[in-house]
C-alpha cells in the first residue's frame, strides 16, 4: 500500500452457527466487539474506536490454512475479501486495492485457481479476473 491506515481492526470469521456465542463470550471480556455490523454501524461506531473486534460469518469453502496451530486465511482469500467487502475494507479500495494486488502478484505465489474458485463462491469471479488482469498489466 502507498497509504498506511492509521487504525486497525480485528476481523474474526467464524461459522454462522456460533457467531452469537463468540460475540457474547468476547463481549464479556472486552468492549468494542461488533457482530456482523452493517455499513451504517461501521461508519458511525467501528471506524471511530480503537482496536475493534468485528465478528463476521466465515464463507463456506473459504481458503484457509493452519499456521502454528492457528487457523487463518490465505492471501487468496484476503485479496478477494478486500474487493467483496468494501465496507469492512474501506481503506483498501480504489487505487490502493490495485496496488495491493500488484504487490501481492509480484512478491508472492498466488494460487489463482484457488482465488478464482473463492471469488466464484462470492459471485465475483469476473470482477476479480479483471482486477488480476489490470494488476498484471501494471507490473
Amino acid at each position: 500500500m502507498l497509504h498506511q491506515p492509521g487504525k486497525f481492526h480485528t476481523l474474526l470469521e467464524v461459522d454462522r452457527e456460533v457467531m452469537e456465542s463468540v460475540f457474547y463470550d468476547l463481549k464479556d471480556k472486552r468492549k468494542n466487539v461488533f457482530l456482523d455490523p452493517s455499513k451504517e454501524i461501521i461508519d458511525k461506531y467501528v471506524t471511530n474506536i480503537k482496536d475493534p473486534i468485528i465478528i463476521v460469518p466465515l464463507i463456506t469453502e473459504a481458503p484457509t490454512q493452519r499456521v502454528n496451530e492457528v487457523h487463518t486465511i490465505t492471501i487468496e482469500k484476503m485479496l478477494v475479501d478486500i474487493f467483496c467487502d468494501p465496507d469492512l475494507f474501506a481503506a483498501y479500495q480504489g487505487t490502493e486495492m490495485i496496488r495491493i494486488y500488484e504487490t501481492a502478484l509480484e512478491k508472492y505465489h498466488i494460487n489463482e485457481p484457488k482465488m478464482l474458485r473463492y471469488a466464484n463462491r462470492r459471485s465475483k469471479k469476473p470482477e476479480i479476473q479483471k482486477i488480476i488482469s489490470k494488476a498484471k498489466n501494471n507490473i
